[in-house]
């Protein structure tokens, strides 16, 4: 049953972190591997607003799941 709670927190930590490293502009993120893709074809100010967008989406689903859990509890 606690399951469900940790994979929720690993789409809202997962996303704060993606949130915070485009406003903040972190070098470290967006001259990773993984987001070399995005980074290479759309520049670096397009890649900030895709994961901030990005972010904000897995806030928003982790927060869903949590409402809708409790709700069936």
């Amino acid at each position: 049953m606690g399951m469900h709670y940790l994979i929720q927190s690993i789409f809202v930590g997962a996303g704060l972190l993606a949130v915070l490293a485009s406003l903040f502009d972190w070098d470290w993120f967006f001259s990773a591997h993984n987001t070399q893709f995005v980074v290479k074809n759309t520049g670096r100010p397009r890649a900030r607003l895709f994961y901030a967008a990005l972010g904000l989406l897995m806030i928003a689903t982790g927060i869903y799941f949590f409402l809708h859990v409790q709700s069936m509890i």
